[in-house]
């Protein structure tokens, strides 16, 4: 089941040289992005800055990449905070704005128990019509969405899918035998592997820069090319691990390499900082190698 597409970008969040929202540039790149691959987009994630943008830049974001969009592609909207009745807002805001679907985060900071987690996440499902993704990445939150708060979770009816983060393979499989939630892959790293035990797709960061290489990956695994889809997926790997795990965020590193591809991008907001010369020429070279280009 792939209620949201299959090859879904964590969309970096455009901003002008001087910081503010760069809805041009949104569509641009979103434009971009579906025509490379993707058939869905996240907006307003971690990879998009959701913790410094306004809640009317996160509603003037889903109207502006749906104009640029129609129908090619599913928006999923970006929600989640520590706060319950700010969060239902959000899921309202959202769907009115043209939302497909809602990526809820588990609460951070406060670190709830898990019946307090539980109906957290029950609130906002009966909040709107739109389904949700629930976004299980404990190294960020500081709560873990416990498996059996999983299972009961998984009986309501808007409640399809999981962006997995857990780092908890075994538990992502049991999780998928026993329910019909949809699993992305939220780590570069996981995609072919969640994939080829039943997972949806996945939830990248890395497609904001070779879309068509990440969709590459699930399309040789679809067609039966298994051996194929496992080349492609290591050829990605020097990529991925210098987006993800080079020791800057991966919105940092995959704005550094969009704006040396002459894409939309921009600065990052404060507390993040640009990446310097050394790591964004290190990106361009790790992105040239894959793509046989310059």
């Amino acid at each position: 089941m792939t209620p949201f597409g299959r090859t879904l970008c964590a969309m970096i969040t455009p901003f002008t040289p001087t910081g503010a929202l760069d809805l041009e540039g949104a569509r641009r790149l979103a434009d971009h992005l579906v025509t490379g691959g993707c058939d869905g987009l996240v907006l307003s994630g971690t990879t998009g800055e959701s913790p410094t943008t306004t809640d009317a830049e996160k509603s003037a974001l889903i109207t502006a990449v749906r104009e640029a969009i129609g129908t090619r592609a599913t928006i999923v909207a970006g929600i989640g905070t520590p706060d319950t009745a700010h969060t239902v807002g959000l899921a309202r805001a959202a769907e009115r704005a043209g939302a497909d679907g809602l990526l809820v985060v588990a609460p951070y900071y406060s670190r709830p128990p898990q019946d307090a987690v539980e109906a957290h996440f029950l609130r906002i499902a009966d909040s709107t019509g739109l389904p949700l993704a629930l976004y299980d990445i404990p190294a960020r939150t500081g709560t873990r969405i416990e498996p059996d708060t999983l299972l009961r979770l998984a009986e309501h009816p808007r409640i399809v899918a999981v962006k997995d983060c857990s780092y908890d393979f075994l538990s992502a499989q049991k999780l998928m035998s026993r329910t019909d939630l949809a699993y992305y892959a939220g780590c570069d790293e996981h995609n072919l592997a969640l994939y080829a035990v039943g997972g949806a797709g996945c939830v990248s960061t890395v497609a904001n820069v070779v879309p068509e290489h990440v969709r590459a990956v699930l399309d040789a695994f679809d067609a039966g090319e298994t051996a194929h889809a496992a080349r492609l997926q290591q050829r990605l790997i020097p990529l991925i691990e210098a987006v993800m795990a080079g020791g800057l965020p991966g919105t940092v590193t995959a704005k550094a390499l969009l704006t040396t591809l002459g894409l939309p991008a921009g600065p990052v907001r404060p507390p993040l900082r640009p990446a310097d010369a050394v790591t964004t020429d290190g990106l361009g070279a790790l992105h040239r190698d894959l793509t046989g280009t310059g």
